[in-house]
């Protein structure tokens, strides 16, 4: 059985649940299982696994091409599970953020705290457990903390150009942080033109119902031969959210967005490009709506967030097998975030502000040793600086007090590391390995640890094969190494972090995982299938320890220790069917099963059995399409989900919901419309703070010049 018997002494209820599924998992295989006979009788044209395919309809399927670092491949030839979002999905689409865009993705689950953040899950992780990038570079930063939260939805969406993700692996290729894989978020990159220069420029606005969404975007593109220059401006409105059902609109949930965006590239000549992106996101009053429904109060939100990005990337091809590409990126990301609280009845009116300042440096040499070998090798190296600092003021005599911060002020992380990555191509095998070893430095001095160095270490390595069957049959396997280095929310938060009060600690090492994966493809010219299971081993687990017999301003008193050993298993499988040039079936599914082996419980905020189906048609320059989302009831919960006011000991319910889209493309005018919820469903996905938006009627038009 794919599932293990559950012990007896668990509740019946679990037992009903975890039969349920295995129900659903065995259904879902054997669809599958007659997908794979059929592909054997069939007599469709193939498309060779070792080519690339035109701009077709049937690019929606598994010839997409994915980045290992800076190397392109077929979907199809990598051994990891790999998915991908196009910029043009991301433009038709009723995607309100950046972290609302990966929800239907395969084996992604989005978790949304509140109505300004989105984290995602990927194999049953989430928060500092996920690694983000932004075009190749990393966006978690020393003070990324555990669980759910809200820093991809600082990235704006309609800078996106594709969203890239890595399932279960990415550490060796990126570094820490990648135990639940990747999520690399590539920004709109112009080509040089061919012809004369030109300049081009596109206004878009775009409305949702009930006033919940207000945005205005204008780009400016200049081309030439030798020189790109696009920039941007984006105004966004987001009013309070309203639920499906009888919730209603959840005051306040509101917030609002202003961002600027910059990318340059230049020709420096035939052989030596120069890239510059600059991008600033800022967001303002953005509310944490259960603190205020549940925690009694009166305010308590985000009043200010903020991310600049600024780096050059440096691009040298010579004529040479060892040294055939040259990358240099060096990058200084800045992130603020100001905080406000007040209790109900309370005169005391708290701030904090959390600054945390990077540098990073990444060299990159590719080396194309032969047509079926070639290498990637580099360092990379991030610094970080956090600044902390908290005021707590007594409304009614105006007096201030200065307070500690959420962090140790002046704290310092330094990563450094070096890797190599290996691409092999032996007749019908496809080989991907590679090696990275990091050393972490970690400076803090705070009055309750006093001067603390920590020095951890990791070496990581991957390897897996693809072995092509046929020309329609696939199989894969892999086994990598992941690691998490202990970071500065880790060791030295003090204060209320959701419903429990932390205290910091002084010696902690890097969580480990180990993650195995089995897939199997079927590629034919109109259909295709993925099945990927997966099983991840973790130990070390950084988590909260609860104080007995303490508590701090009516909190449970909790403290970080390296105690926890867990697993994490499941299936995910991904179907797309070309009914006809005009009409695309798409199908996803994904089970997690997380067990928390030390304390012999379910692993916190493991993901309820999810999917999306959707049916598109297509054609010319108009398309409309029907999509439905769903999740099945998650009632294995750990001690902490039942703790969770989020959740609570009933678990999340099941849910589906309905979405219709269409769009048409007009000479210098696009527009896209469509009603998200058709049903009205009320739902809340599994450790949401906030409901999803109810029946919602939404317009995007965008005017090309």
């Amino acid at each position: 059985m794919f599932i293990r018997r559950i012990k007896k002494k668990q509740s019946n209820q679990l037992n009903s649940q975890v039969k349920q599924t295995n129900t659903i998992l065995n259904r879902l295989i054997y669809l599958l299982v007659c997908f794979c006979y059929t592909s054997t009788i069939s007599a469709q044209k193939y498309i060779p696994f070792n080519s690339l395919h035109s701009d077709t309809l049937y690019n929606t399927l598994d010839s997409i091409t994915v980045t290992s670092r800076n190397l392109k491949t077929l979907s199809i030839n990598s051994p990891y599970s790999v998915t991908s979002i196009t910029g043009k999905t991301i433009r038709s689409g009723n995607f309100r953020t950046t972290p609302e865009a990966l929800m239907g993705n395969s084996g992604v689950f989005i978790q949304k705290t509140n109505h300004g953040g989105g984290s995602a899950f990927l194999r049953g992780l989430t928060g500092n457990q996920i690694l983000l990038l932004v075009d190749g570079i990393r966006f978690n930063n020393a003070t990324f903390r555990y669980g759910p939260n809200q820093y991809m939805n600082s990235i704006d969406i309609f800078t996106i150009d594709k969203i890239e993700v890595g399932h279960g692996t990415g550490s060796v290729e990126y570094g820490s942080d990648a135990l639940g894989g990747v999520i690399n978020l590539i920004t709109k990159d112009p080509n040089f033109s061919i012809g004369k220069p030109s300049i081009h420029a596109n206004v878009s606005g775009k409305f949702i119902s009930e006033g919940m969404e207000k945005s205005s975007r204008a780009e400016l593109k200049y081309t030439s031969k030798n020189i790109v220059l696009l920039s941007g401006l984006t105004y966004r409105n987001f009013g309070d959210l309203f639920g499906g059902g009888d919730i209603g609109k959840q005051i306040p949930s509101g917030y609002k967005e202003n961002g600027i965006d910059i990318k340059l590239k230049v020709k420096l000549n035939e052989k030596l490009q120069l890239t510059y992106g600059s991008q600033f996101l800022q967001q303002n009053n953005l509310p944490v709506y259960h603190k205020v429904v549940l925690e009694n109060f009166k305010i308590n939100e985000i009043e200010l967030q903020q991310r600049k990005l600024n780096y050059i990337r440096l691009l040298q091809k010579t004529n040479r097998r060892l040294f055939s590409e040259i990358l240099l990126t060096a990058s200084i990301q800045n992130s603020l975030e100001k905080r406000v609280s007040q209790k109900n009845g309370s005169l005391l009116f708290k701030s904090e502000q959390d600054e945390i300042k990077t540098q990073g440096l990444s060299g990159e040499v590719i080396s194309s040793i032969s047509p079926n070998w070639s290498i990637n090798s580099g360092i990379d190296i991030y610094r970080d600086k956090v600044f902390s600092s908290a005021n707590e003021q007594n409304i009614s005599n105006q007096t201030i007090n200065s307070k500690r911060g959420l962090y140790p002020n002046d704290a310092f992380y330094l990563s450094q590391s070096v890797f190599s990555l290996q691409h092999i191509r032996l007749n019908k095998f496809n080989i991907e390995t590679g090696i990275r070893y990091n050393v972490f430095k970690i400076n803090i001095y705070d009055s309750s640890l006093g001067k603390v160095e920590n020095k951890p270490t990791a070496l990581v390595g991957n390897f897996g094969v693809t072995y092509h069957i046929n020309e329609f049959h696939h199989i894969s396997t892999s086994i990598s190494n992941g690691y998490r280095a202990p970071n500065i929310d880790d060791m030295g938060t003090l204060g209320i972090v959701d419903f429990r009060y932390e205290i910091p600690t002084n010696n902690l090492k890097p969580e480990k995982s180990v993650y195995t994966e089995i897939g199997y493809k079927i590629q034919h010219a109109k259909w295709n299938v993925n099945l990927h299971l997966f099983y991840m081993k973790l130990k070390d687990l950084i988590t909260r320890v609860k104080l007995d017999n303490t508590v701090i301003n009516g909190y449970n008193v909790y403290k970080k220790e390296n105690v926890e050993t867990s697993h994490i298993k499941g299936i995910e499988a991904l179907t797309n069917i070309t009914l006809n040039k005009y009409w695309l079936f798409t199908f996803n599914a994904t089970y997690t099963y997380g067990q928390n082996e030390t304390k012999n419980e379910p692993m916190r905020r493991t993901p309820p059995f999810f999917g999306t189906s959707s049916i598109k048609w297509e054609k010319h320059k108009l398309h409309i399409s029907l999509s439905h989302q769903f999740a099945g009831q998650q009632i294995r919960l750990a001690q902490g989900d039942k703790d969770d006011n989020r959740i609570g000991v009933n678990g999340t319910p099941a849910w589906n919901i309905l979405n219709l889209s269409t769009g048409a493309q007009f000479k210098i005018i696009t527009i896209n419309a469509g009603i998200q919820n058709i049903l009205n469903e009320k739902y809340k996905t599994h450790g949401s703070g906030v409901y999803g938006m109810g029946r919602a009627f939404f317009s995007t038009i965008s005017l090309h010049l």
